[in-house]
């Protein structure tokens, strides 16, 4: 393993196959400011780049909180070019990192508020402490999400439990986040990141073309009709039984041993 400082606030681990970014600005909870949000930002793209060296990326926090929201200290005293600025900032991070070829599991160790929820919905899988909190609760503050909470929420969890949480503002448990899907499950804090691990390990040893693929095909498939996403679905198939990887996936089950994929 090693680790390097990317900002004074992330924190990079490389393990193989596998990255774990976490967000260390323990005393502000882990807020996100324009600074932090640029170097975030340009780490993820380019990462785009090396999904043949990591398989998985791993997002989590220091201390009590994950992200609890944008930094809103930076938000008094500006005008209005340079808040749409950061908005547009956070949008294509946001963006960046949902579209990642990467799957990304985010370790949600404690407050995940606003932006810090927007940026866990943006990963593949969400685990969360048992001490954790979610929330969207810009409507305190007369303002609404910008970084995807009015869209990714509802459509991981519907309309109407995603209007209560935007209307009112309030923080799901984490056994709420869990029983409304909006979090694949909740683990003691001391257990937190190596489930994530665990789950990292797991999926970096699938076929990586196929883990690729199965990430893609689910996220095309919810924007389009199911006709159109099973045709996408026999054409992705179809493309994966043609590589080396599929051939020696059935060939390692034929042959009782396990397979050795190298995304071919």
């Amino acid at each position: 393993m090693t680790e390097e400082r990317l900002h004074p606030n992330l924190v990079l681990e490389c393990h193989g196959a596998i990255e774990v970014l976490r967000i260390d600005r323990e005393k502000a909870l882990g807020a996100l400011n324009f600074e932090i949000m640029e170097r975030f930002g340009s780490y993820v793209e380019e990462l785009t780049g090396r999904a043949g060296e990591v398989r998985v990326l791993i997002i989590t926090g220091t201390g009590r909180g994950f992200v609890a929201g944008a930094d809103i200290t930076g938000y008094a005293n500006v005008g209005q070019k340079t808040f749409d600025g950061f908005q547009r900032r956070s949008r294509r991070t946001f963006d960046a990192l949902a579209a990642l070829p990467q799957i990304t599991i985010c370790a949600v160790n404690g407050y995940a508020l606003g932006g810090g929820l927007e940026l866990a919905l943006c990963c593949d899988l969400i685990l969360v402490s048992e001490k954790a909190k979610l929330g969207l609760p810009e409507i305190k503050l007369g303002l609404l999400p910008g970084g995807g909470g009015t869209q990714r929420l509802p459509r991981l969890i519907g309309a109407m439990r995603a209007k209560e949480l935007l209307m009112t503002g309030r923080m799901m448990t984490a056994d709420e986040a869990v029983d409304y899907g909006a979090a694949l499950e909740a683990c003691a804090p001391d257990a937190l990141m190596p489930r994530a691990m665990e789950l990292a390990e797991t999926l970096a040893a699938q076929a990586p073309l196929a883990l690729a693929e199965a990430k893609r095909v689910v996220d095309d498939g919810l924007d389009t009709a199911l006709s159109a996403g099973l045709t996408l679905e026999q054409r992705v198939l179809g493309a994966l039984f043609a590589t080396e990887d599929g051939k020696e996936g059935i060939a390692a089950f034929m042959e009782k041993r396990d397979p050795k994929f190298k995304g071919e």
